[in-house]
């Protein structure tokens, strides 16, 4: 079996292949737009179509713009449609500034992508062109969300769940920054916000119906959510029934980025805690991991492997993944341009690369 890692960059995409997860054979930068010689652009979203192993890359040219690019060879060539792949209506008055997260229907053919300024696009022909989810768009509370640090992102998309172990196509479950969750249960004909137990500290009222900065959400393989917070960690099986319940006892911070669930025991996630708002740094300077098993009720370190030095960077919210296998992988990169691997049946970090541009986004998968 082959593994491929792709990694989005702040200057250029990288490809990683590997045949047991230990040791990685990787290529790039990746030449996407002719006009991009050295194939420098930044890349904000990679996603892998499970389906098709379709890659597809959400990439900025400092002079043409944001586009969208596909592979249907795992990244030996790739292709830019001729028209703007995401574009908003005219009607809108707004443009199109980056495309945040990838994700895919249950279907072949069917991907969503979650934009800035706050938005929702769908396809239905892989990624070649996309529709503005007007109803999203629409929705009354937009005029009140507002942009996070990072920008005004929808940068969680979860096709098929909405919690409580229902999976069916029908539902969808968004969140951004700076806006919180919100769920469809209409194939995206209607939406309501699903933020109860998710603090807002910075906001009058710290309870807000709307109005939460999650900075990413992750669905475990029984429907039930983990979600990391602008300060707060938290988990939920029926976000709209039952609420949030806060999970952060035992990390040394509940400030953070990225989350990452486990893709086969809904009790298991990783996180990855920063010091604060303020200081984006790991605590103690250490780059560590932390795994829980019990479903947020305690947090244990997962360090062996990593650096021992500090100063080793953080990690962003779209680059922790998993390679969804039976035995599955868990991957992250780092604002240092590190990237590390580790499978669930030995609990050490293997590098895959070091030295890259600082590292936005990372997606894996078996092919």
């Amino acid at each position: 079996m082959t593994y491929l890692l792709i990694i989005g960059t702040r200057k250029g995409l990288f490809t990683a292949r590997s045949e047991d997860r230990r040791s990685w054979e990787v290529l790039g930068p990746h030449r996407l737009d002719e006009n991009d010689d050295a194939g420098m652009s930044p890349v904000y979203t990679v996603g892998i179509d499970p389906h098709t192993h379709r890659l597809l890359v959400g990439t900025e040219s400092w002079h043409f713009g944001p586009s969208v690019w596909h592979s249907d060879d795992l990244g030996r060539t790739w292709t830019e449609p001729g028209t703007a792949p995401i574009a908003f209506p005219e009607d809108t008055d707004a443009s199109l500034v980056r495309a945040w997260q990838f994700a895919f229907g249950p279907g072949p053919g069917t991907v969503y992508a979650g934009v800035e300024p706050h938005a929702l696009f769908r396809s239905t022909d892989g990624g070649d062109h996309f529709t503005l989810v007007r109803s999203l768009w629409d929705h009354p509370h937009r005029a009140e969300w507002f942009p996070g640090a990072g920008g005004a992102a929808i940068h969680t998309v979860l096709p098929g769940v909405l919690g409580s172990g229902e999976r069916f196509p029908e539902a969808i479950t968004v969140a951004m920054s700076t806006g919180g969750v919100y769920q469809s249960s209409d194939d995206g004909e209607s939406w309501a916000p699903t933020n109860r137990g998710i603090s807002a500290g910075f906001l009058p009222d710290p309870e807000p119906e709307f109005g939460q900065c999650v900075h990413k959400v992750t669905v475990a393989p029984d429907g039930s959510f983990y979600a990391q917070n602008h300060h707060g960690v938290y988990r939920s099986a029926s976000p709209a029934t039952e609420g949030w319940r806060p999970i952060e006892t035992g990390l040394p911070t509940d400030f953070g980025f990225a989350i990452v669930a486990h893709p086969h025991r809904a009790e298991s996630a990783f996180n990855f805690p920063v010091v604060s708002q303020e200081v984006h740094l790991p605590p103690e300077n250490r780059l560590r991991a932390y795994r829980t098993d019990d479903s947020g009720e305690s947090w244990r370190a997962i360090d062996a492997g990593l650096p021992e030095e500090p100063y080793f960077g953080i990690v962003l919210r779209d680059a922790a993944c998993t390679d969804g296998a039976e035995v599955p992988g868990f991957y992250f990169g780092t604002r240092n341009g590190d990237v590390y691997a580790l499978t669930d049946d030995e609990e050490r970090w293997h590098r895959v690369v070091a030295h890259l541009p600082d590292v936005l986004c990372v997606r894996a998968a078996e092919v």
